[in-house]
């Protein structure tokens, strides 16, 4: 007896059935007045990077699509109840629906078959690596949230023949993470989908499916590295005004400072993002920082050149004295005011005491202390016994023109301490009066943008 042959698979056969008068260059309808609506969605699985300075997103989406293929239907009751099948997507009709933003051709996997149902709806689901251009507004960085737009558009079919929907509803779209990988840089808030007709130039319209990806970057990483430590160099930078104004030290200790926060911008200059439009408010942060520093520099080498002894300096004005050393000593609360007083009452009874020895100088030219023992010597003091009257006047006149000088030169030394000191006064009111004001000036500016930066984090 001649063995039975097996009947031919049910998916061959319906393969068959549907592939072999296909002509796939035809959009799928009977009747060409009929509009073929593809519906589709869209799944954020990854950030892969943000190119700040070529204004470009690289993403990776899952993409859905389906549509209705009128030619591409059956009864399953033909095909062993078979209602759905998967064929060659280069075999059928497929939408030409690609995304406006595209810069270039990603490492997509592809994806060779569709799945397709017995009343003719067509699933084309593939993962696929998006290089778009967006508009990245770096100002607010590292807490910048950016809003990138992904248009689904077919870019020859007018809204006539393609038109677009949304496969799920916009709620269950936007707050979708169930794939997203959320353990990078870039955190995804949600996604907002919106359809529009689009028209050149009053021809024909073409349908528009916009998904704005709205990510925000998680700003730990840079607070740590960029923030603290030049919030560090400043604080350090505040301190060093509490070495004295006379002393050399703090000249040195702020360049030190000074030179640490350039090598620090050279490091973290790669780190920051830039681009051609715009600068980010951390980076005139930096900025502002270094010149901060710098006028912590002029101040303390404005000080330093007040205060740094001289021979030949100057008395200090009488209005200085009045401004800093009464006026503003009060103003700013200094203690030890009356230490500035005491050492200026004695500066000028030192100068009442040498104005006399010069009175007593001048009518005592033998430098007696009493004038009543000139009387009673005659004017004479006794001489060396081995010497004559003659050589015993000239002998005591040398050694009080010696002595004289020796006075004279003490008393103008003493007399350049006092200048010295009265400009170690003013220095220091001056150095407390522009420390609080370059503290306020910190405090301000660090309070300012610690309160923008409160903000853009918490919305």
């Amino acid at each position: 007896s001649r063995t039975q042959e097996p009947a031919e698979p049910a998916l061959r056969r319906l393969s068959h059935y549907l592939l072999s008068h296909y002509q796939k260059g035809i959009r799928p309808v009977r009747d060409w007045r009929t509009t073929t609506t593809v519906a589709i969605d869209l799944m954020v699985y990854a950030i892969l990077s943000v190119d700040e300075k070529n204004q470009v997103l690289t993403t990776y989406i899952w993409y859905r699509q389906h549509w209705t293929d009128e030619f591409l239907q059956w009864d399953p009751a033909r095909f062993d109840n078979l209602t759905q099948i998967s064929l060659p997507a280069e075999s059928i009709w497929v939408p030409d629906i690609l995304i406006n933003e595209f810069v270039d051709v990603g490492r997509s996997p592809h994806i060779p078959y569709v799945y397709v149902g017995h009343h003719g709806e067509v699933q084309n689901l593939k993962p696929i690596q998006v290089l778009t251009a967006c508009s990245l507004d770096i100002y607010n960085f590292p807490f910048d949230v950016q809003n990138c737009s992904l248009t689904f558009t077919s870019w020859l079919h007018h809204i006539r023949d393609i038109n677009l929907s949304l496969w799920r509803q916009p709620e269950l779209i936007k707050f979708d993470r169930s794939v997203f990988m959320n353990q990078g840089e870039w955190e995804l808030l949600y996604v907002l989908s919106h359809l529009q007709e689009f028209s050149v130039k009053s021809s024909d319209s073409y349908a528009e499916m916009k998904f704005y990806v709205v990510i925000r970057r998680r700003p730990l990483f840079y607070t740590v590295s960029l923030l603290l430590p030049s919030i560090f160099l400043m604080v350090m930078d505040i301190v060093g005004f509490y070495l004295p104004p006379n002393s050399g030290e703090r000249v040195s200790f702020k360049i030190t400072l000074l030179l640490g926060y350039s090598v620090f911008l050279i490091i973290v200059s790669d780190t920051l993002p830039a681009t051609a439009v715009g600068t980010p408010l951390i980076g005139i942060y930096f900025v502002v920082c270094m010149a901060l520093l710098v006028i912590s520099l002029m101040e303390t080498i404005l000080i330093v050149r007040l205060v740094h002894k001289q021979d030949l300096q100057p008395h200090v004005p009488e209005w200085v004295k009045r401004l800093l050393l009464e006026r503003a000593t009060v103003l700013l609360c200094i203690r030890d005011r009356t230490k500035f007083s005491q050492s200026r009452t004695q500066s000028s009874d030192i100068s009442r005491q040498v104005e006399t020895n010069d009175s007593t100088a001048k009518l005592n030219p033998y430098g007696c202390e009493d004038p009543r023992e000139c009387e009673a010597s005659g004017g004479v003091r006794p001489v060396p016994a081995f010497a004559s009257p003659s050589e015993g006047s000239s002998l005591m006149l040398g050694v009080l023109r010696e002595i004289t000088a020796i006075r004279q030169f003490l008393e103008k030394r003493e007399e350049f301490r006092d200048v010295a000191r009265e400009w170690l006064q003013v220095g220091y009111v001056l150095d407390v009066l522009l420390f609080r004001a370059y503290l306020a000036a910190v405090l301000a500016y660090s309070i300012t943008l610690g309160t923008l930066w409160s903000v853009w984090r918490d919305a």
